[in-house]
């Protein structure tokens, strides 16, 4: 069933996989207020909802998964520095500790190249586009902070110094996407993807989660120490006796999350 957020956000909870659209393709998903209040309204209903173990974010039609924001808004209202809620930064201002995927199905600028940027895993149609924009418009990009951390240093400063966008395959080939797909597949694959991340237990996806992002906080030996803290809960868990049962006894793992 889809849950209408707000008139240009959905969320749709498959098979265990939460789907969180911006539904403004007239304009090419645009980060109007009411998108940008429909985004923090799914994603705090993806980390408080037991149904779902994945979030996948995308946009509605085929043009673009987020053109970025709404120039016309941001003229009218005159806004200088957007301030630290004006959208959802995952593992900046939200606390999102169950894996997240993009579905990027058309044009990813600006502000829509933040939200893939975010998420954990990005899978994109072939036509995807993906750039920083900002110095082409005045305006500023310091969420991308963390781009020299997800490609070479290089190449994230060509993009944020030139504005240029990347194709889908030149992003797949610097390790910006995972997956690049026909765009008739985009949807069936990313659910596939997500739901083989839902099939393991799910508090040793979410301690890999966290593993994961330890490289780009602290040095290797500190990152030695935390994620031994991390995943001491994990080892002392039911699931981590579940799982050696189920595979002694052929059987498929019944997950409990605890």
């Amino acid at each position: 069933m889809t849950e209408t957020l707000t008139d240009v956000v959905t969320y749709e909870v498959v098979d265990g996989i939460a789907w969180l659209t911006i539904d403004r393709p007239g304009a090419r998903n645009a980060l109007s207020k009411e998108v940008r209040d429909g985004l923090w309204a799914g994603t705090r209903r993806f980390v408080a909802d037991d149904s779902a173990a994945v979030l996948v974010l995308t946009g509605a039609g085929d043009k673009a998964f987020c053109a970025g924001g709404d120039l016309k808004e941001m003229a009218e209202t005159s806004l200088e520095i957007p301030p630290p809620d004006f959208l959802p930064q995952f593992g900046r201002n939200v606390e999102v500790p169950k894996p997240t995927i993009a579905a990027v199905n058309g044009v990813a600028y600006a502000g829509g190249f933040l939200l893939a940027q975010q998420c954990d895993l990005v899978v994109a149609a072939e036509h995807a586009r993906f750039a920083v924009t900002e110095v082409k418009v005045g305006r500023g990009s310091p969420w991308a902070a963390p781009l020299s951390w997800l490609v070479p240093p290089r190449v994230a400063l060509e993009i944020l110094l030139t504005g240029d966008p990347l194709d889908a395959a030149r992003a797949r080939e610097v390790g910006l996407v995972n997956h690049v797909v026909p765009a008739a597949e985009l949807r069936e694959r990313t659910q596939e993807l997500a739901r083989r991340i839902a099939a393991n237990a799910p508090l040793s996806v979410r301690a890999a989660k966290r593993t994961g992002y330890l490289s780009a906080e602290c040095t290797r030996a500190e990152a030695y120490d935390r994620a031994e803290e991390i995943w001491a809960p994990v080892y002392r868990s039911a699931d981590a006796q579940e799982g050696p049962a189920a595979f002694r006894d052929k059987r498929a793992p019944v997950w409990k999350g605890r």
